[in-house]
């Protein structure tokens, strides 16, 4: 039995490694507010008026942007992984991503190019994929397995269809499509930096609210209804923060994958299981690396910018096979 002085021993090791978490965060933001294509610059005294407006008008809002699209992607992870109760579970598992490709694909073939109007497409579809998800949830006697399978199939259908526009689209949209799907935090500016914080963080009350039940539904379904829990409810409500927070962290950049993966990994690793911690911690290590990936991005073939999500995917891959053959590698040890 665990005494009194380990408890508090593990409690403050849990609490420093939130800390170093916030830490990695705040290191992360500050390289990519200083460095650009052309080295480190920050706007002190003695700065040109070109540099300053760099900083103020592209840096700062793409920065912020950056850091507000990890957190939301990776909190979605960790709210995905709770209610599926499976640890390759993602935002992008459910096929949210994909409904918000087709849905700014729809819009580009339809002869409109404007953030605003692509934004609208993508959460429009994103919110209906997530309608579909809800209900499946919604179904009598349906699994954690059931929504799975229904999100890949969702994914496949709107993969298609987007495929199906790029045939029927010219030249000039098929680029705009295949564009938006790289991810890119460059387009971006306060109006829709503030609309993307509205839609990541006011769901974000509610899932720490849930953080008890979701810490019971980690002992299973039978567990957590023992104690009080309505399963399906906390389900619906935790599959619909996901997809409210994803959906507003990409419907202006567009899809950056695999951070829904592997940030709630590297915060459950570091913070253990309860999700009162791990929410927060997965956002700031959400937040932290897509900003290390944009300055790499950035400066990696500086002037030339890449797009951020083809960072965070040769960053995600790997890891995502690591995961693989861990989880391998437990079952076959009996683990």
């Amino acid at each position: 039995m665990q005494s009194t002085a380990d408890f508090l021993a593990q409690r403050r090791r849990k609490y420093f490694a939130l800390a170093a978490l916030s830490g990695f965060a705040c290191a992360a933001l500050a390289l990519g507010l200083g460095l650009g294509p052309h080295g480190w610059s920050l706007p002190f005294a003695g700065a040109t008026a070109s540099e300053s407006r760099i900083f103020w008008q592209l840096r700062l809002p793409r920065v912020v942007m950056g850091a507000l699209v990890g957190g939301g992607l990776a909190m979605g992870g960790v709210l995905s992984q709770a209610v599926l109760r499976n640890p390759l579970a993602s935002p992008f598992t459910l096929g949210i991503s994909s409904g918000a490709a087709f849905g700014a694909a729809l819009v580009i073939v339809g002869g409109v190019f404007g953030i605003w109007q692509m934004a609208a497409g993508a959460f429009l579809f994103a919110a209906l994929t997530a309608l579909v998800i809800l209900g499946l949830a919604g179904l009598r006697g349906s699994r954690p397995e059931t929504l799975i399978l229904g999100g890949v199939a969702v994914m496949f259908l709107f993969s298609a269809a987007t495929s199906f526009l790029q045939y029927l689209g010219t030249e000039q949209q098929v680029q705009a499509i295949v564009f938006w799907s790289f991810g890119n935090l460059g387009r971006v500016g306060w109006p829709e930096i503030l609309t993307a914080a509205c839609m990541i963080l006011l769901p974000l009350p509610l899932a720490l609210r849930l953080a008890w039940d979701f810490n019971a539904l980690a002992a299973g379904e039978e567990s957590a209804a023992a104690l009080g829990v309505s399963v399906r409810q906390l389900r619906t409500l935790g599959i619909l923060a996901a997809s409210v927070m994803t959906a507003g962290a990409i419907c202006f950049t567009g899809v950056i994958g695999f951070i829904g993966l592997v940030a709630p990994h590297v915060a459950r690793f570091c913070l253990g299981g309860d999700h009162r911690l791990l929410l927060p911690g997965a956002a700031f290590f959400g937040a932290g690396l897509v900003t290390l990936a944009d300055a790499v991005a950035r400066t990696l073939l500086g002037p030339q910018v890449i797009p951020v999500g083809i960072v965070t995917a040769f960053l995600g891959v790997p890891f995502f096979f690591w995961l693989l053959l861990c989880r391998g590698q437990n079952r076959a040890g009996g683990l």
